[in-house]
């Protein structure tokens, strides 16, 4: 049966108890909920394909969901994926930990549960989901919600729709943010800017100056 673990929104013992009951469910094979700024994700063990298959079973999508890695630092974000250019290291000081997806190229010599070219990575800007992402290592994490449902931005929300396909439910409040994270593609020299969100292409200009934003050819 899942449990709900009241986190607070500060370092207290039930936070850590939170921590170190997710930690070992994502140790088991299993998933855990976690908070991220824009709504709480499901998460499981990047390096477990049972596990990833789980998580895409429980999401309701098959092999083409793509599953985005959060990271708690940019040393544990290097050794997932490889080829950061110069400009992509620019945004990633401007903007990391925050709302910034990096689609970059994997590390070839993973052994784990995903199987691309590619991988969209994170370090989400939520001192709970950094701390056990410390803990666990890299984990892959998709809102958590059943395809097609509405993102939950409260543990509720989201324990309504999974119930007990996720064991441990950390809770630590409403997600405060309103826009999802931006998404740029950084396996090339120039970053291409894929989904506008909460970083607009102003700001990212600012900082990698010959930055391309796609959106605008889409519209």
């Amino acid at each position: 049966m899942a449990i709900v673990i009241d986190c607070g929104t500060s370092p207290c013992a039930e936070r850590d108890r939170g921590i170190t009951a997710a930690a070992a469910a994502v140790r088991r094979g299993e998933l855990c909920v976690l908070p991220t700024e824009a709504a709480y994700g499901v998460a499981a063990d990047a390096f477990s394909p049972r596990a990833i298959s789980r998580l895409r079973d429980v999401k309701g999508r098959g092999p083409d969901l793509p599953l985005p890695v959060l990271v708690a630092s940019v040393r544990m974000a290097e050794g997932i994926i490889t080829g950061l250019s110069s400009q992509a290291r620019e945004l990633i000081s401007a903007c990391w930990p925050g709302p910034l997806t990096l689609i970059a190229r994997q590390q070839p010599t993973l052994m784990w549960g995903l199987q691309a070219d590619t991988l969209q990575v994170r370090m989400p800007l939520h001192p709970l989901a950094l701390a056990l992402i410390e803990v666990t290592g890299p984990l892959a994490v998709t809102t958590a919600n059943r395809a097609g449902a509405a993102p939950p931005r409260t543990i509720e929300a989201a324990q309504a729709q999974l119930g007990d396909d996720a064991s441990v439910y950390l809770d630590a409040g409403p997600a405060e943010a309103t826009q999802p994270s931006t998404v740029v593609e950084v396996t090339d020299e120039v970053p291409v800017v894929w989904r506008a969100g909460a970083f607009g292409f102003d700001a990212l200009q600012r900082w990698v100056p010959g930055i391309i934003d796609a959106t605008a050819e889409e519209a």
